[in-house]
């Protein structure tokens, strides 16, 4: 096609990640024919129907949204098709796409991934990083094929993985480097400049979405291990341990320069209005983190309201056996 062309483009997504991507596609040259995301879901305390953050930027920019349940039945297999697409665009949406889908636009389907694959296949590639102690990450724009994150790769942006940096940290940076990635592959595709990179799977792992059950503190870990988790589950589900019984969500930690004999999960100071705590090779200084029936507060705070509930030598444990 010619390079000045402008794409027909459907985009399906649902969450903020995939409307960042969406806004920007709205200030490009292409035209947006529609937009596909999940059903309206119920949310807040009145559990009133909410549009996804998709819904919301397309109906603001009046694009026509489709909301189906499933793509699988030939009706809406049809009707998508009938939008005679250049290509789809696919950013978080939530849905398996059959065969049919991914044949419908000229070009197929290209998906925005929140890892460089092969590395992080899966729901939960930032996360996942973060946990593993990769020490960078990025965004993979592939062509879609019916496998799980397994099609051929059309373009990467690396990005460095902070010392100190949570999920919700790094969602934003990729966040922020998506939508230029995703505006740089249509125009190596309207120029027919892509060179598709086949992956490797054997350097493949797939990246499980988290489980609250999964943020279990589990106080036998290496330091290291226990402060990654405590990152990687920030900001949801949050990592958590149990004191008497009772989940204490921990939402920020960092080394601590405290040593000492107490065995793992005890309480062992509370230097620098902070709640340090033993490990198996040292100690972790909490200073974020959530009393049950409370809200999130500084360490520093909760220390001076009720410090007898965090004395020193209390014991934290890790989850009951399943």
């Amino acid at each position: 096609m010619s390079a000045d062309k402008p794409l027909r483009i459907i985009f399906a997504g649902t969450p903020d990640f995939a409307a960042l991507h969406l806004q920007q596609l709205l200030t490009s040259r292409h035209t947006l024919v529609a937009v596909y995301t999940q059903p309206d879901r119920p949310a807040g305390r009145g559990k009133k129907l909410q549009a996804s953050p998709v819904k919301q930027v397309a109906t603001a920019a009046d694009i026509p949204v489709f909301q189906p349940q499933s793509l699988k039945s030939e009706e809406q297999q049809q009707i998508l098709a009938d939008h005679n697409a250049d290509v789809m665009i696919v950013v978080a949406y939530g849905l398996l796409l059959p065969q049919a889908v991914l044949d419908a636009p000229r070009y197929g389907c290209l998906n925005v991934h929140g890892s460089i694959l092969p590395r992080w296949r899966g729901a939960a590639p930032i996360q996942r990083a973060i946990e593993a102690g990769d020490a960078e990450t990025g965004i993979t724009i592939m062509q879609m094929d019916i496998g799980l994150d397994t099609g051929d790769m059309l373009h990467k942006v690396f990005c460095p993985i902070a010392a100190d940096e949570t999920a919700g940290s790094l969602h934003d940076k990729l966040a922020a480097l998506g939508p230029n990635a995703l505006l740089a592959t249509l125009d190596q595709l309207c120029e027919g400049k892509l060179q598709p990179e086949v992956q490797d799977n054997a350097l493949a792992n797939y990246a499980h979405k988290l489980s609250k059950e999964e943020g279990a503190i589990d106080w036998q870990q290496s330091t290291a291990t226990i402060l990654r988790k405590i990152r990687a589950y920030n900001p949801f589900p949050v990592a958590y341990t149990l004191l008497a019984g009772e989940r204490v969500r921990i939402f920020s930690a960092a080394q601590s320069s405290k040593t000492s004999s107490a065995s793992a999960g005890q309480i062992i100071s509370h230097a620098e209005h902070k709640l340090h705590i033993a490990t198996t090779d040292g100690a972790i200084a909490v200073s974020l983190l959530q009393m049950p029936g409370k809200k999130a507060m500084p360490a520093r705070d909760l220390l001076n309201g009720m410090a007898d509930k965090l004395a020193v030598g209390l014991q934290f444990e890790g989850a009951p056996a399943a």
